[in-house]
């Protein structure tokens, strides 16, 4: 789980820890990273400034300076990602994408660079029901999500009764376009990850809320094309980031700091 509580002076911190680590040099090579930029706060497109920002481009900017190489990011649909990546297509993707043993036989993972767990999302004004229960008691609710994805498979067998052809699923082709439905009332329920709902919560203007208890927890990663150079390294990386502290930091820029407006 996302650790919310930190020191008061890692909030006024202007830069990351600087701690000394002992990493792989990468010669300065290129490595093609495919994104979606779609997942906020991990990442996306920022409304103001036209440019790709989020938790994720952070992380990989300070592991990319540690381990000397320079990323060079190319962005593709949900769907193509894994399929693409395990061709050897891109050296690498991220994308809020979660460890699973499915997903592992075809992909290489890193280390978890994360942990977040399930969260239901809301429009502000919902009172037909505040929990999963009192939401799949009502057969004229809808759950929109994004086909493949953790929410689709959670609102499937943890809200709704385990059938992947179940009418009260609605599937878009991006996580956005689920939420936007939401938002205009063609469907009552989005499901998240908590750092996705949360970025989404927060920009939604007094629009969306979120629910109900937790409905499991899961663990990021980045992936790999099979037998990739780049794992270990990368592991490395994000065993020195967690080590000096700069997953926090980065966890107090996108989820604390964004949150309280500063």
């Amino acid at each position: 789980m996302i650790r919310r509580t930190v020191l008061i002076g890692l909030l006024a911190a202007a830069a990351f820890p600087a701690v000394a680590q002992d990493l792989p040099d990468l010669d300065g090579r290129e490595v093609v990273i495919a994104v979606e930029n779609a997942y906020p706060p991990l990442q996306y497109v920022s409304p103001s400034t036209g440019q790709a920002q989020g938790w994720e481009y952070d992380a990989m900017a300070e592991i990319a300076e540690r381990l000397n190489f320079e990323p060079v990011y190319q962005n593709t649909s949900w769907d193509a990602m894994i399929p693409a990546v395990a061709n050897g297509e891109y050296d690498m993707g991220m994308t809020g994408i979660t460890i699973r043993e499915d997903r592992a036989e075809v992909v290489d993972f890193s280390a978890p660079y994360m942990r977040s767990e399930m969260r239901m999302i809301v429009r502000a004004d919902e009172d037909r029901f505040d929990d999963a229960e009192g939401f799949a008691e009502d057969e004229d609710l809808l759950i929109g999500a994004q086909p493949g994805t953790t929410p689709f498979y959670v609102g499937i067998y943890e809200v709704l009764d385990g059938d992947e052809q179940n009418p009260r699923m609605r599937q878009f082709e991006t996580f956005g376009a689920a939420v936007q439905a939401l938002r205009v009332g063609d469907v009552d329920l989005a499901l998240s990850d908590s750092t996705a709902a949360q970025g989404y919560v927060s920009a939604s203007d007094g629009g969306l809320k979120i629910v109900g208890e937790p409905l499991g927890a899961e663990d990021f990663g980045f992936i790999f094309p099979p037998d990739s150079e780049l794992v270990a390294p990368m592991n490395q990386a994000i065993a020195a980031l967690r080590e000096d502290g700069t997953l926090d930091a980065l966890n107090t820029k996108w989820f604390v700091e964004t949150e309280l407006g500063q």
